[in-house]
């Protein structure tokens, strides 16, 4: 419930920031907002799946459910199904409220481009859901492994934030780090393999659309959903596997 008020306070906040901006109220207010919304969908992610999997082996209450005639892998696909179609009401709710609020700021100000609110609106709305999955199936892996209460939802957090960050860093160093050929040198091998481990979650962030009208590839929304799916997929068996083998007694 905090984390929804925090959300509606953040959407706040992105229309309140249209006023610091005279001459694209619409477009401030919507790249606020999808930073807030995105947020806002990361910590939902990453506390229920600690609440609806980690509270309950922490309290071994889990046991009540493995009780019953279901498997482990199904226990803990339906948890994570579950969070999923709680991000999606989440996602929902926040989108339209920003969208109300991108809608009703500049007052009668007419902008030099429009912003869009249709469909390619919603699509960067589902961007992040899809942004938010996939950090839920990390935390959940992290969850089916772990004795410390609060690990996954730290360690969900630092995945958001560095999945977030790669693509930037990466395409920094590409453009020669202004520059700074021995930080290009040094880091530049790391990231590489870095990469392989870690998904770029900036390849979900489609707001341009929307915010400026640059229409989207097919190709891009269908890599950064392809990748998404890899990556959840992958995260799910290795959360399936350590979970079927964990002891509880």
């Amino acid at each position: 419930m905090l984390i929804l008020v925090l959300g509606m306070l953040l959407v706040g906040v992105a229309f309140l920031a249209a006023s610091f901006s005279p001459r694209q109220p619409k477009t401030v207010t919507m790249d606020v907002g999808f930073s807030g919304v995105r947020f806002s969908l990361v910590l939902f992610a990453v506390f229920w799946v600690q609440e609806l999997v980690g509270r309950e082996v922490e309290r071994r209450t889990v046991l009540y459910a493995l009780a019953y005639p279901v498997g482990r892998a199904a226990y803990l696909l339906g948890r994570f199904f579950g969070v999923l179609g709680l991000l999606a009401v989440a996602a929902v709710m926040l989108g339209g409220l920003l969208w109300l609020s991108v809608v009703l700021s500049g007052g009668q100000y007419v902008q030099g481009y429009t912003v869009q609110t249709g469909w390619p609106y919603w699509l960067a709305i589902g961007g992040l859901w899809t942004d938010a999955v996939v950090v839920a199936a990390f935390s959940l892996w992290i969850a089916s492994l772990s004795t410390v209460q609060m690990l996954p939802v730290a360690l969900g957090a630092l995945f958001a934030v560095a999945g977030k960050s790669l693509g930037a860093v990466l395409d920094y160093l590409e453009r020669g780090a202004d520059g700074d050929q021995e930080l290009a040198g040094r880091y530049g091998p790391l990231l590489q393999i870095i990469q392989y481990l870690l998904p770029d979650l900036s390849r979900l962030d489609w707001r341009v659309w929307p915010m400026y009208g640059i229409p989207l590839s097919e190709g891009a929304v269908a890599y950064g959903l392809l990748l998404a799916a890899a990556y959840v997929t992958i995260l799910l068996a290795m959360a399936v596997m350590t979970f079927s083998r964990r002891e509880f007694f």
